[in-house]
């Protein structure tokens, strides 16, 4: 069908260049007069050697909505700087780098996905953890506050001589966040950082941290119970704190605060404690209705918080209690360790002997307040107890 069309348009040309009229060539082919006339003005602006009898491509020489091209380098840019950063570097945060970059128009989440496919910048790092074999008693959240991990960062310091930490928490279930920065780690300033994280996230089941020393109390008095274990069976919440030297059972948490330093310590300026409160609580507002988790089917936290319809429970009142706090009578607080081979459990510098079989083990060590017990668990099994006395 097409040779025939351009059959017939040379037809039509050879017959004109031989003096026949307009109409007669339009009878004696079957077309229209404008017809002809279109293919003798596309023959006679045609320069030689230019197939002329040709159809001409139709499509849009410019298409509209094609994201120029000075914002996909942005992107490109964007995305090798935050991973020679050692920085997330996924669809979110190249959309925040661009945000602080002031790069308009600023594309989509999904255009910009499909920029850093299409460039194949999806590389990921190498060095990854690989686990060795071992059961470890992770804590999953299914539901909204079943686990909080909390971690400190810090010392961080603002522009001048103002040092601070700052108390994150993440909800397993939900990726929600609290971010309260303070000046110390004192025992005041934990309970206040933890009662204020709580206001805004809700109380959790279990309360997960690393061997930080104010939270356990002291090495000299191990049995006293620390502000944050009181704090937390005061409040019907059972604190567990992970191996010693494997920061990385605290592994959300551990993320969320990479996330922190990038997204927010080196970006966001702040000359003093009234500039960090304020830019931390908006820092935390941006991750919790902002941030999409592939975890989350692509939905931000406060998204999943709101599918989920569960009544979060509050503490009474806004304000902290004071320490020191009462000794709690009763609840259980949980300690997980690993074995070596010396077969040597240690309970914040207590020394207890296991049986041998839990050497190279992961073992859950229970202190029961009420029953003043230690249960030692292996693979939901109970393996020794023995009489704690606690202060």
């Amino acid at each position: 069908m097409k040779k025939k069309q351009e059959r017939d348009r040379e037809h039509a040309i050879k017959s004109y260049l031989k003096g026949e009229s307009i109409t007669a060539i339009a009878r004696k082919l079957g077309y229209s007069r404008p017809w002809v006339y279109k293919w003798v003005e596309r023959y006679q602006a045609s320069s030689a050697g230019h197939e002329w009898q040709e159809d001409e491509p139709r499509c849009p020489h410019s298409n509209p909505r094609q994201m120029p091209g000075e914002v996909v380098e942005a992107v490109k840019l964007a995305r090798l700087h935050l991973y020679n950063q050692g920085l997330f570097c996924g669809a979110q945060a190249i959309s925040w780098e661009l945000e602080t970059m002031q790069v308009s128009p600023l594309p989509s989440l999904r255009t910009i996905s499909r920029i850093v496919q299409r460039e194949g910048l999806t590389h990921r790092r190498t060095g990854r953890y690989e686990p060795k074999g071992k059961r470890y008693p992770q804590l999953s959240g299914q539901h909204a506050n079943d686990v909080h991990q909390s971690d400190y960062v810090g010392p961080c310091y603002l522009s001048g001589p103002l040092r601070f930490y700052s108390m994150n928490s993440v909800d397993l279930a939900t990726g929600r966040c609290a971010v309260t920065p303070v000046l110390n780690k004192a025992a005041q300033s934990a309970i206040d950082a933890f009662w204020s994280n709580w206001w805004r996230l809700g109380i959790p089941k279990h309360q997960q941290v690393d061997n930080e020393l104010v939270f356990y109390g002291s090495h000299r008095h191990p049995r006293g119970m620390g502000c944050l274990i009181r704090l937390c069976l005061a409040n019907g919440v059972e604190p567990w704190f992970i191996p010693m030297a494997e920061p990385w059972r605290n592994g959300v948490v551990e993320k969320f605060n990479d996330h922190y330093r990038g997204g927010f310590l080196r970006r966001v300026v702040m000359r003093g404690v009234d500039d960090l409160e304020r830019e931390s609580l908006l820092f935390e507002q941006k991750h919790n209705t902002r941030y999409r988790y592939t975890k989350l089917r692509g939905r931000t936290p406060q998204m999943a918080l709101e599918q989920q319809k569960q009544q979060l429970r509050l503490p009474a009142s806004p304000t902290a209690p004071k320490h020191p706090l009462p000794k709690p009578e009763s609840g259980c607080y949980h300690l997980v360790r690993f074995i070596r081979s010396h077969a040597v459990l240690d309970i914040f510098g207590e020394k207890f002997r296991v049986p041998p079989e839990a050497v190279y083990e992961y073992l859950i060590a229970t202190i029961d307040v009420a029953a003043q017990k230690l249960r030692v668990t292996m693979n939901e099994v109970v393996i020794d107890e023995h009489d704690y006395e606690l202060r």
